[in-house]
């Protein structure tokens, strides 16, 4: 009997036994992590970090890496320091982390789509592995580092990661939701280190303060470059003069993270290596509610010890949306003609004021603000320095809160019908909140009964009936994935209507081109966006559509996001994120480029191309390529817009299609359209090369000189010039005033004269492009 059951016991210890072990010290090209495999973690040397699928929702997850030492017993408990796809979260289910060997790494959602890749290449081994500080980093056998996560921060620095021109800390939205927040930690353009809030309607810097001048604040201006860090003993200094010490600075074996949190206010957390507890050992506001944006338009801040802070929707408002303070309060009174004012003590409203009026009475002010239909109320404060008393009429009432030995008081304009009722106010708690779910959701598969009753049925019947049901269900399931792909995506349909609205009659036109006017427009959820209104169509829905659904899939850092459409009757709109810089042809024009700029968006913009060309899986040429479809983000990196609706192919039958028409702008058009030679990737290599050109040269094909004029006019420099330097200094835009790279310059003119190559055949593709500018001392 014994020997009866020693087999069965161990083959009941091995069906629970996990069939392998997927902790990774290194990631190969050509490996993956999956999310449904809770073990397939990258770990740090020694054990101090891990990156593997983070839960961030129901059914929801990102790649992440967090504090895994000491252990966290819930992975939900894990402090988390870097997000890949942050506000974008992946299925729990076919999701994968992807090294492909050409070097690129991708994640994608439920193996249908990417939601977030680095946009790299190599044509050498490629490896991704995570440093015991902390930084992700994917490198090639040459030693070459490809990308890494201290480069594109998410909420927090670590020890010996810089913040840089390039790079900036963004808050999550709440506790428990760790999409975008509204709260920004950057260098602004006076080379200063800001705090700023950028909710949903209105944006204002709250840090340092805004009254003073940057030497008043301790702040200097005076820099050529900008970054700052914080060292592994607690010391954080920075170019603009910004330093601090932790509390417990010097001491040896504490863990560090600089974080802006939830809440706007930055804050440098200390922990021992053995202890699960973060203690705040600096921060940036010592007021609660000094930080701007906390409780929203009309409302009031406060904060106790005991309770911590709450926010009140002032008398005569009321809350706006139930589960998120940062919308404010709304007025729930009648418009009024008979208005009076209710008085709140040393209680101040920051910011959007009209104009301060001086040496007025109480009355004076009210009377000012009676004058002003859009008048809110008036703060009124003495103001010692003066001998008299300020009067400040205000447009808007926010960033309210009682500071303290605050001697202002706030005036509020109300209906006195209203004020007769004596409404009361509302009081919450702003971290009451909790967690917030996800704007992105998926839908769990339930299970069916009734299919699983005929399947067993089926099986009983025979061979035929089965494949019958199978090819039934398959198809089934493929509409039901079509039906719901703009809710996966992240993209929706929406009505004519909502986007009149949204652009308020299509007002405000920020661009055009040859298929339609982009306008400027701000969704009900507060996003700025920007809607490209398409010339009346002749293209059928169905097409639109197809090629809307494929196009909305597509996720790279380089490629302008599509967030959604509309196809009502002849309207076709595209809406997409609104890019702060506008386009690259309108910084050309301006001289607001510098030489770092202009090779970072050479890079950037070739990162995108190579992604439509080679990495799709549609093949998809842009056929237009030029500055006006090259737009800049607030940190001037490039991202590739109007693609994909220009040429939309099946990678399995490019050598079927054929073109019926020339596309394109003239002065960025290669030669095939005009000798109807075969159309491949190749035209869009070529555009590329003019338009690096034009960033070079600071000439534009388009005002008076020709694409052949400006590539024959660099060939003839060049074949004039006694040296390379020489022949340089001759074509170079004047406005750069010398300050270049020359190695790194010498290797974008080579590509982009390797890319104008009158020959298709002898020209790079965009992967070999992206691989060159990557290594140009090489």
């Amino acid at each position: 009997m014994d020997s009866l059951y020693l087999p069965l016991l161990v083959l009941s210890l091995i069906a629970f036994l996990p069939l392998s072990s997927s902790t990774y010290r290194k990631l190969s090209g050509g490996s993956s992590l999956s999310v449904e495999n809770s073990d397939d973690v990258l770990m740090s040397p020694n054990g101090t970090f891990s990156a593997g699928f983070y839960p961030v929702g129901n059914n929801a997850y990102a790649f992440a890496v967090w504090f895994s030492k000491p252990t966290c017993l819930v992975l939900q408990h894990c402090t988390v320091v870097w997000m890949a796809n942050r506000g974008n979260p992946v299925n729990g289910k076919r999701s994968k982390l992807l090294l492909l060997r050409t070097g690129d790494l991708i994640l994608t959602d439920a193996g249908q789509f990417n939601v977030w890749a680095t946009g790299t290449a190599s044509l050498s081994s490629v490896h991704l592995q995570l440093n015991e500080n902390g930084n992700l980093v994917l490198s090639n056998s040459d030693g070459t580092t490809l990308w890494q996560s201290f480069d594109s921060p998410t909420d927090t620095l670590l020890p010996l990661q810089p913040l840089t021109r390039y790079t900036t800390l963004v808050s999550q939205r709440s506790k428990g939701n760790y999409s975008s927040g509204f709260y920004k930690f950057f260098f602004d353009d006076d080379n200063v280190l800001r705090l700023l809030f950028d909710g949903p309607d209105v944006s204002s810097i709250y840090w340092p303060d805004v009254w003073l001048l940057s030497w008043q604040a301790g702040r200097s201006t005076y820099t050529i470059k900008r970054i700052a860090m914080i060292d592994t003993l607690g010391k954080f200094s920075s170019s603009d003069s910004l330093g601090f010490l932790s509390a417990d600075y010097g001491a040896a074996g504490i863990q560090r993270r600089l974080t802006i949190d939830y809440d706007g206010n930055l804050r440098l957390y200390s922990r021992e290596e053995r202890k699960q507890t973060w203690v705040v050992s600096w921060e940036a506001i010592a007021q609660p509610c000094r930080t701007h944006g906390l409780c929203g338009e009309n409302s009031l801040c406060s904060y106790s010890p005991s309770t911590g802070r709450k926010c009140s929707c002032l008398q005569g408002y009321k809350l706006r949306n139930q589960s998120d303070w940062s919308y404010g309060c709304e007025p729930e009174f009648d418009t009024s003609r008979d208005f009076t004012f209710i008085h709140l003590r040393n209680t101040e409203f920051f910011g959007y004021d009209y104009e301060p009026l001086y040496n007025k009475t109480v009355k004076e002010c009210e009377s000012e603000c009676l004058k002003r239909v859009d008048c809110k109320g008036f703060q009124y404060k003495f103001k010692w320095d003066s001998g008299f008393y300020e009067c400040f009429p205000k447009a808007q009432l926010r960033n309210g809160h009682r500071p303290p030995n605050f001697d202002g008081d706030i005036y509020i304009k109300l209906p006195k019908a209203y004020v007769a009722l004596k409404k009361k106010t509302i009081s919450v708690g702003c971290g009451a909140n909790g967690s917030i779910n996800l704007e992105r959701s998926y839908v769990e598969k339930q299970e069916n009964g009734i299919v699983k009753f005929m399947l067993w049925f089926a099986c009983a019947l025979g061979g035929v009936e089965i494949i019958c049901i199978l090819l039934v269900w398959l198809f089934l399931n493929r509409g039901r994935g079509d039906e719901n792909s703009g809710k996966e995506t992240g993209f929706k349909r929406m009505t004519f209507d909502e986007l009149k609205e949204a652009t308020k009659n299509f007002s405000q036109e920020i661009g055009r081109g040859g298929a339609g006017i982009v306008y400027k427009g701000k969704l009900t959820d507060g996003r700025v966006v920007a809607m490209k209104r398409l010339n009346e169509a002749n293209q059928g829905e169905a097409e639109f559509l197809a090629e809307v659904n494929t196009i909305g899939k597509l996720n790279h850092m380089h490629l302008i996001d599509m967030l959604g459409f509309c196809a009502e009757k002849k309207h076709r709109l595209l809406v997409y994120e609104y890019m702060e810089h506008g386009s690259l042809a309108e910084k050309l024009e301006s001289h607001q480029l510098d030489w770092e700029n202009r090779y970072d968006i050479a890079l950037g913009s070739a990162r995108g191309l190579a992604y439509l060309h080679d990495e799709c899986l549609e093949w998809i040429l842009h056929c237009d390529v030029k500055p006006q479809n090259i737009l800049l983000d607030s940190g001037y990196r490039p991202k590739v817009s109007d693609f994909g609706l220009s040429e939309l192919r099946d990678r399995r039958k490019l050598s079927s299609y054929s073109f019926s028409r020339i596309r394109g702008t003239r002065g960025y058009m290669a030669p095939e359209w005009v000798f109807n030679r075969p159309i491949t990737s190749k035209v869009d290599v070529y555009s590329y090369g003019i338009v690096t050109l034009e960033m070079v040269t600071g000439k534009s094909p388009g005002k008076g000189i020709q694409s052949v004029d400006l590539v024959t006019w660099v060939k003839e420099k060049r074949k004039g010039s006694e040296t390379k330097e020489a022949w340089m200094e001759e074509i170079v835009d004047p406005t750069l005033e010398h300050k270049y790279d020359k190695k790194k310059m010498g290797v974008l003119v080579e590509v982009a004269l390797q890319c104008v190559h009158e020959d298709g055949d002898a020209r790079p593709t965009m992967s070999q492009v992206v691989e060159r500018l990557l290594l140009p001392n090489v």
